[in-house]
């Protein structure tokens, strides 16, 4: 067993029936287990250098923030449409009734920068992969796209295929 996956709490038929949702807000809760979960994630990465860090609205902001800190690396908030204050791009991704787009500010990224993605979890790929596109449009380089969770079951690597995929727990 992972050291952090004590501090993860299921909660059951959460957001619809049938659904085991995979809360890190406990783990949140916890100065232990968010400093063992930011070295599993820093761990993942490895030496590779690292010149932004992607947060994914909203729990992607948690420790991604870290994760920039520990490799001297810019913060980039990726959010849902209508939220950054500049001029943006965005990208539109599928879910199962109908479409969401994400968003980055136009001059978040430089050509050539190192770019680390992060989020809490990697469910089916549709977000993750929208902003994998987002990275690239700007011509960043996806060094890894790195999750706390990785949800197995639900095939999101598939959306990912193309780039580097790291989580600290699988189910």
């Amino acid at each position: 067993m992972n050291e952090i996956e004590q501090y993860i709490r299921v909660i059951q038929d959460f957001p619809k029936e049938g659904v085991l949702f995979k809360d890190i807000a406990t783990l949140l809760q916890n100065p232990k287990a968010m400093q063992l979960c930011k070295k599993q994630l820093i761990d993942l990465v490895g030496d590779q250098k690292i010149d932004k860090v992607i947060g994914i609205e909203s729990r992607g902001f948690f420790f991604g923030t870290l994760l920039a800190a520990h490799f001297n690396a810019g913060f980039i908030p990726v959010r849902k449409p209508g939220k950054l204050p500049y001029k943006t791009i965005s990208e539109l991704y599928d879910l199962e009734y109908g479409t969401d787009a994400v968003e980055i500010h136009i001059d978040a990224i430089k050509k050539g920068e190192r770019v680390l993605i992060h989020d809490d979890v990697l469910a089916t790929g549709g977000t993750a992969n929208a902003v994998c596109k987002l990275v690239e449009r700007l011509g960043g380089e996806i060094v890894q796209c790195n999750f706390i969770i990785q949800l197995d079951f639900l095939n999101g690597k598939e959306k990912l295929k193309n780039y580097t995929i790291a989580s600290a727990l699988q189910y």
